[in-house]
């Protein structure tokens, strides 16, 4: 038999927990599967995701309802060989974004209790950070499945609109609702959707999607909004500035971005006749049962009842207004780059001040799904409180991979351990839907030289270092005069007569190439150069016209022994 939670008829929470209710894998409407890609993994379900034979609350137990049929994204999971082990506490009707709103109880942060967990999602995010669970489904209308994760130390996959099925979820605002999934890995949180995502005849909202297969480029840019609210939380505002440093480590330009479009979205959500759908989504059981829904998702939810058609058609005329606005940012950017959220509360806070400081933790969530991005929070610092810190890469519909395959390496360069459990990451896992592009290995000798001057013509391009070799050993080398900057010609010549260079081979993508070459100027050219273990690469070669009057440097080995020799003249 499965455990059930409780909760006081006032409403108050007896007692902070995550779960409402746990079952042994067998009770889970479907027996696990002995293999399958989900096979020993364990998993939780937020408690508005259907699961057969066990109650849905919704976190309103009047509300409670038993389904015979599992969500079309739980039964997903159950027949990839994933064991559900219960149903997880929420924000009443997913209605918040810090975890307090249940009668269930507040869920407390996993790693000081004191703090919010975030929310809607809590519970899933809790289960998962302290590691009773591999992985946990969340839902995400307006950050619910990034907030808590970005305050708990894990991974919150927002996936693009329609990706995954929601027949089976309990709507907040069906048309803009996503399921989302919680892990402690960016690996296991992109296992889980290639096994949930599917399109679905009997979701109005499901959509068959072109996922973006190639990853961002080496040289990616990053939007960052140009002016950041922290609410005067110097420790996030110290944390960003780091999570910038280190997306520029990772081959990331920043580039500031006019926030005020996606900010004025975000308050369309709840400030506007958008909310109308949050009351249309519980409409037939909250005109009967008002009473029984807790404050103040109580008001949220009434609130929706002010309005009229017109008003609605008024604001999606003004959320398409304000979304042209926003794309313009897409041109010169590959993504954008938000913290999670951009403070912490205590449980006590929130419960003295519960929808302005509600309302502040979604400060950089609340508009991704009302213009149809996709979405991944990782986790970026742990503060000197001991409080964690979480970015948010977002990217237009359809990102999902190249949101992942960058995000699990932003994840790793951290350093960080999993969640709450101390547990290093493992290592790091391809990403399926990632095709590696094709590539070209080039031959560099000179300015091109990591840490020379025109290396950035490669870096720009997305090339790699794969690491220093020789040519064979007939070539000479020559320091070219008049060139800016100082560059070294190549030349092939008879056997006997030359001596082995010292160059690095680069691997550049394909399609960067011919604007690579488009650069190289005469006398200089690419051709084909023999290394020392025989084999043969593009590199940079001179013609032999152009070397009457430039100095012989062969001995030295090559140019950057030429360049320190220079040095150590001058000194």
């Amino acid at each position: 038999m499965p455990e059930h939670a409780s909760a006081s008829a006032g409403g108050q929470a007896l007692a902070p927990q995550a779960w409402i209710c746990r079952v042994a894998p067998a009770a889970a409407g479907t027996p696990a599967v002995s293999s399958g890609a989900l096979a020993g993994l364990s998993f939780a379900v937020k408690d508005n995701i259907d699961t057969a034979g066990l109650p849905t609350t919704a976190g309103c137990p009047a509300f409670a309802y038993t389904p015979a049929v599992s969500a079309f994204a739980v039964q997903k999971l159950l027949d990839a060989g994933a064991s559900l082990l219960g149903k997880t506490n929420l924000d009443q009707f997913a209605c918040g974004l810090n975890g307090t709103r249940s009668p269930f109880g507040a869920v407390p942060n996993a790693l000081n209790p004191a703090y919010v967990a975030g929310g809607s999602s809590s519970g899933s995010a809790y289960v998962v950070a302290t590691g009773q669970v591999d992985f946990a489904l969340g839902t995400d209308t307006a950050g619910s499945g990034r907030v808590p994760a970005g305050l708990n130390n894990i991974v919150g996959l927002k996936p693009s609109r329609g990706l995954i099925s929601a027949r089976g979820v309990v709507p907040a605002a069906q048309s803009v609702d996503c399921v989302s999934i919680f892990a402690r890995t960016v690996a296991t949180a992109v296992q889980v959707l290639e096994s949930a995502m599917g399109h679905d005849v009997l979701d109005p909202y499901s959509r068959q999607l072109a996922l973006a297969s190639e990853s961002f480029p080496a040289a990616f840019h990053f939007g960052v909004p140009a002016s950041l609210e922290f609410y005067g939380d110097s420790a996030a505002e110290a944390a960003f500035a780091e999570a910038v440093a280190r997306l520029q480590s990772l081959g990331g330009m920043p580039v500031p971005i006019d926030f005020a479009p996606l900010a004025q979205v975000a308050a369309l959500l709840y400030e506007s006749a958008l909310v109308a759908e949050r009351y249309t989504a519980v409409r037939s059981f909250f005109d009967t049962h008002e009473d029984e829904v807790i404050e103040p998702v109580r008001s949220i939810i009434a609130a929706g009842r002010a309005y009229s058609a017109a008003d609605l058609y008024a604001v999606q005329t003004e959320l398409k207004r304000l979304g042209q606005q926003a794309d313009v940012m897409w041109t010169g950017i590959d993504l954008l780059v938000v913290p999670t959220a951009p403070t912490h509360y205590t449980i006590a806070q929130m419960r003295q001040d519960p929808v302005a400081l509600n309302r502040k933790l979604g400060a950089y969530t609340n508009f991704v799904n009302l213009l149809d991005y996709a979405a991944l929070s990782v986790p970026s610092a742990m503060r000197a409180d001991g409080l964690p810190f979480g970015i948010t890469l977002i990217a237009p519909c359809g990102s999902d991979w190249q949101l992942a395959e960058l995000g699990q390496r932003y994840h790793h360069a951290t350093g960080l351990t999993q969640g709450a459990t101390g547990a290093p990451l493992p290592a790091m896992r391809p990403i399926a839907g990632i095709r590696k592009p094709a590539t070209v290995k080039v031959a560099v000798v000179g300015a091109h030289l990591s840490g020379m001057p025109l290396n950035g013509q490669l870096t720009e391009r997305g090339a790699t270092l794969v690491g220093a070799a020789e040519t064979a050993p007939h070539y000479r080398l020559f320091a070219l005069p008049g060139t800016t900057p100082p560059k070294p010609g190549l030349l092939r010549v008879a056997a006997g007569q030359g001596t082995r260079i010292a160059l690095e081979i680069w691997d550049m993508p394909l399609g960067a190439y011919g604007s690579f070459v488009a650069l190289v100027p005469a006398p200089l050219g690419i051709g084909t150069l023999e290394l020392g273990d025989g084999s043969t690469v593009q590199g940079f070669l001179c013609e032999a016209e152009a070397l009457h009057a430039a100095q012989d440097i062969s001995h030295l080995g090559g140019w950057r022994a030429y360049v320190a020799s220079l040095k150590a003249a001058r000194l």
